[in-house]
């Protein structure tokens, strides 16, 4: 997908997000942005215009499964979706506060980073099958790669997404559908800014982008950074 000419980005009003709908405002190209804050999600979007994109700003929430489902499929109706980038996510769960085992938080991190993600995918992947066309970005984490004390819920919901998304390589490809799986250490966010831990390498949202983007150009499964 060297030239996705229709895209859609959810948690695309901050950080990571931001930074993949401003990599890929272009003219010609499509951006249907989702996020929870349209105030924050109006400023990238109009910052993406500036940049030539046509773009759909859009106030929504990747827990509600029905909304999830009627915006991707009034998307996909109108710009037929090449890239789906699958970005919405939370924390909550990370240093002082990984040891409380809070349930509402823990759910929370669960609804958002694993539920979230199936509701951004599933309202569009069965036509993307039939198109044989498409590509799926997960965002995974650093932290997907084992559970990890330091932040269980979270770092849990991202070994599931980076184990879903290679599994579902292995069945897409063949139908000529990419899949990515994103893992990025630490990257300068919203996020990251409430952390009162040393984040050692982080990067600024505008280097992991580029990443990102030039990983889906090639096709790439993994996408791993800082190394």
């Amino acid at each position: 997908m060297r030239n996705p000419e229709s895209i859609l980005i959810t948690g695309a009003s901050s950080g990571i997000g931001e930074a993949i709908a401003l990599e890929y405002a272009k003219p010609g190209r499509y951006l249907a942005l989702g996020g929870r804050d349209l105030g924050r999600l109006d400023i990238v979007a109009n910052a993406c215009r500036k940049k030539g994109a046509s773009v759909s700003a859009t106030a929504i929430d990747v827990k509600d499964q029905k909304a999830m489902d009627k915006w991707i499929k009034a998307v996909d109706a109108l710009h037929m979706l090449d890239l789906i980038i699958a970005n919405a996510g939370i924390s909550g769960d990370s240093g002082k506060r990984s040891t409380c085992l809070n349930e509402l938080i823990t759910r929370d991190i669960f609804a958002t980073n694993a539920i979230g993600v199936l509701n951004t995918i599933f309202p569009v992947l069965q036509k993307m099958r039939k198109r044989k066309r498409g590509h799926i970005v997960f965002l995974s984490s650093a932290a997907g790669f084992r559970g990890l004390s330091s932040a269980p819920a979270y770092s849990s919901t991202k070994v599931m997404i980076k184990a879903y998304g290679e599994a579902l390589h292995g069945i897409l490809c063949k139908e000529n559908i990419g899949v990515t799986v994103v893992c990025p250490g630490f990257v300068k966010s919203r996020l990251t800014d409430k952390n009162s831990f040393p984040m050692p390498f982080i990067i600024n949202a505008s280097i992991a982008a580029q990443k990102i983007r030039r990983g889906i150009e090639k096709n790439k499964l993994l996408v791993t950074f800082p190394w």
